[in-house]
């Protein structure tokens, strides 16, 4: 009997002029290809911004930071007992200080990042992404600029930039903040927000800045997972600490944690919205079943007549709106991922059409994406739940017709 009713539900999802599908289905269907596609879009472009920040910034700002009350002195062995644990990929001594940098008329405050130059490439994405000069290059008396950074001060490489820090210095006239001369030497670009403020010096440069000598104010690590950073931090400090000695550790957690946790509510709130539009598909298909239901009751008395139970009568409209459904959602699958994989091409088209840039005011200037296979795998599943069900509704509604009734009015 299943085998009749889905012939019959093909039947009347086709049209019955004989076009291979009614203008009521391809409504359906259309509204479903859209919801489901615009789903696909939306979080693959989500997905791919997230990653985006993540390789960019976390590619840059330790994931954890060991630190002490007092500078850290034995810091190399101390690098390589860290190291040797599973958990940690690369650690490097780390000095950071808030400073004023200027040049001209023009200043601008800056997080002053001492970094040993040697051990950059092993825990930060910085050396991949320079766009003048050389990161391993960088000399006790020159000094690395974001772009952004770069650009506000409207200074290049070799230009001489003066650097004010909150260290204070005491003479028989008073105290005052300390002063540097650093050469810029190279400029880097993440297209994130370090490009805004972020200055590298050598440590021994940092060091003598913060008046440390020998000694490290923290410990960077690079993690094996970034997303276990405070456990592994908190490990690590048991590990090394001693009653002489006791450590602690902050992860990224405690500076950028607030913007990922607003990239995953953003994510969730526009995914809950952009849901709507399935569930004005799925709308769409209870529409159809039930127009399809008034339009074949007396068929449906003929076959309640002739002996057709009423399993067989649900499942021919529930056959029906699973035609449409899957109709709908392989074509939104499709439709969404080819979109995806050419967003650049149509927003450069748009572009050229409007004749103005649309992303350049942003710091991510095309549109990443990424595909999440639990996440589509997610949507094609609840799309098609909700199809179903709004499909079952006025099949039942079908079974209950009274033959009599509707063959007497015939």
């Amino acid at each position: 009997m299943l085998k009749l009713s889905a012939s019959l539900g093909l039947k009347y999802f086709r049209s019955s002029k004989g076009a291979f599908v009614s203008f009521t289905s391809i409504m359906a269907v259309m509204g479903l290809t859209i919801g489901v596609a615009a789903l696909i879009i939306v979080t693959s472009v989500m997905n791919g911004f997230e990653k985006e920040l993540r390789d960019r910034i976390l590619g840059v700002i330790p994931h954890v930071l060991i630190h002490s009350k007092e500078p850290i002195s034995n810091y190399e062995l101390l690098i390589d007992r860290i190291e040797k644990n599973p958990d940690v990929e690369a650690a490097a001594p780390f000095i950071q200080t808030q400073a004023l940098i200027s040049i001209g008329n023009r200043s601008k405050g800056i997080a002053l990042t001492g970094i040993d130059v040697k051990k950059e490439s092993e825990v930060s994405i910085l050396p991949n992404n320079m766009l003048m000069g050389s990161l391993e290059s960088l000399n006790d008396n020159e000094i690395i600029l974001g772009y952004w950074l770069a650009a506000h001060l409207g200074t290049s490489v070799g230009d001489e930039v003066n650097i004010t820090t909150s260290e204070m210095r005491s003479s028989i006239i008073g105290s005052f903040p300390r002063s540097f001369k650093f050469i810029v030497s190279g400029i880097f670009e993440l297209k994130a927000e370090p490009d805004q403020n972020l200055a590298l010096i050598t440590h021994k440069s940092a060091q003598k800045i913060k008046g440390f000598g020998d000694a490290t104010e923290n410990i960077r690590l690079k993690v094996t997972d970034i997303m276990n950073s405070r456990v592994i931090g908190s490990d690590i400090v048991l590990e090394i600490s001693t009653q002489d000695e006791i450590y602690a550790s902050s992860t990224w957690e405690k500076t950028h944690g607030t913007l990922f946790q607003a990239v995953q509510l953003e994510k969730l709130i526009i995914g809950i919205l952009v849901f709507l539009i399935i569930g004005v598909a799925a709308f769409n298909v209870l529409c159809t079943t039930i127009m399809s239901v008034r339009s074949k009751e007396r068929e449906i008395a003929i076959l309640k007549t002739i002996g057709a139970s009423d399993f067989t009568i649900v499942s021919i409209f529930i056959f029906q709106g699973l035609y449409i459904s899957m109709l709908g959602i392989i074509s939104g699958l499709i439709l969404g991922i080819l979109i995806t994989l050419n967003l650049d091409p149509l927003i450069n088209f748009i572009e050229t059409l409007i004749n103005r840039s649309l992303l350049d005011n942003y710091f991510i200037n095309y549109f990443p994406y990424a595909f999440n296979f639990n996440q589509i795998t997610l949507v094609l599943l609840s799309s098609f739940l909700l199809c179903f069900i709004s499909s079952v509704w006025p099949s039942t509604r079908a079974a209950k017709l009274n033959p009599n009734e509707v063959l007497r009015h015939e």
